[in-house]
C-alpha cells in the first residue's frame, strides 16, 4: 500500500486531495510541517508527499512554496481539489464568537467572518482547528474546515458552504524520488533567482518565448536569505526531459544565480 505524508491533522484537505489524486487505497501519515511531510519521504518512511502550491482565491501558499525550493524530491502529479469549508462547532450560528482555522482558510471565509464579526485565531491546519475546539469544549467557538474534518472529530457541521467563492479550487502537487515519464500534455515547474544585471529576466523570458513554450504561471517570491532578492516561480508546458526544453533549461540558466527543475507532471483537469 502507497504511504503519503501531508501537513496537518488526519481530515485536511491535503489528505483529501491525496486520496483523490491516488484513487486507491493509501496509508495518510500526518506531519506538522510542509518540510517534515518532505523529509518523510526523502528518507523512505513514505512514498509520497502532497503539497498545496496556490488556492484560486488567496493565490500561492508561500510556505510550501519555501519548502519545495530546498527538497530534493520531484513533482510527478498534480491535483486540483475543490475546497468547500465549513463552521463546525458544538454550540449554535447565533453564539460563535471565535473561529480557528488556517490563515488561507480564514482568508477564504472572510466575507463569512466580517458579517458574523467573529474574532479570528489562526492555527496550523483546517483539520487541527476542528481538534483545537473539540478540547476547548466551547460553545462559543468554532473552526473551519472540511465535512470530513467535522465528521472524523464528530463535531457538528453548523453552516456548510462559507467561503467567499464558490469557485474555490486548491492545486497540490504530489512529490516522490523518482521523475514522471514525458507523456503527451505535461507540465514542468521551476523556480529560479535572476543575477542582478539589467535585462536579466527579460532574457529569460524571451527564451521562452522564442522557443514557443507556454508559460502558464510566473510569480515572486522573496528570497529568505538575501533582502531585496527575488525566487521566480515558473510553470510551462512541457517535460523536462524533451530536447527542446533541456536547451531552453540550459540557455536561462546562464542569466540564473541558481535553477531548480520542481518536477515534471501530466497537466490534471480541474476537479
Amino acid at each position: 500500500m502507497k504511504k503519503v505524508s501531508f501537513q496537518g491533522e488526519h481530515g485536511a484537505y491535503s489528505e483529501s486531495a491525496a486520496k483523490k489524486f491516488f484513487n486507491e487505497e493509501i496509508e495518510t501519515v500526518p506531519c506538522n510541517s510542509f518540510e517534515d511531510a518532505l523529509k518523510i519521504t526523502e528518507n523512505g518512511e513514505s512514498d509520497y508527499s502532497v503539497l498545496p502550491v496556490e488556492n484560486s482565491i488567496e493565490g500561492t501558499v508561500g510556505q510550501s512554496i519555501d519548502a519545495i525550493t530546498h527538497t530534493e524530491l520531484h513533482a510527478m502529479g498534480e491535483k486540483y481539489f475543490k475546497v468547500e469549508h465549513c463552521l463546525i462547532s458544538i454550540g449554535n450560528l447565533d453564539d460563535i464568537e471565535t473561529v480557528y482555522s488556517h490563515p488561507q482558510a480564514l482568508g477564504q471565509c472572510s466575507d463569512f467572518i466580517k458579517t458574523k464579526k467573529l474574532k479570528t485565531v489562526p492555527t496550523y491546519d483546517t483539520a487541527g482547528s476542528v481538534k483545537i475546539i473539540k478540547n476547548l469544549n466551547d460553545t462559543h467557538s468554532a473552526a473551519i474546515a472540511s465535512i470530513d474534518a467535522g465528521d472524523l472529530y464528530n463535531i457538528p457541521i453548523i453552516k456548510e458552504g462559507i467561503e467567499n467563492n464558490t469557485n474555490n479550487y486548491t492545486r497540490f502537487l504530489i512529490f516522490s524520488k523518482t521523475n514522471s515519464k514525458e507523456k503527451t500534455n505535461d507540465k514542468t515547474s521551476i523556480i529560479f533567482s535572476v543575477k542582478h544585471e539589467p535585462g536579466a529576466l527579460h532574457h529569460i523570458l524571451k527564451e521562452f518565448n522564442d522557443n514557443d513554450i507556454n508559460l502558464t504561471k510566473i510569480e515572486s517570491r522573496p528570497n529568505k536569505n538575501t533582502n531585496w532578492e527575488y525566487n521566480f516561480f515558473v510553470d510551462f508546458l512541457g517535460h523536462s526531459s524533451n530536447s527542446k526544453i533541456k536547451s531552453v533549461l540550459e540557455s536561462i540558466e546562464k542569466n540564473t544565480i541558481f535553477l531548480k527543475i520542481i518536477g515534471s507532471y501530466p497537466v490534471a483537469d480541474l476537479g
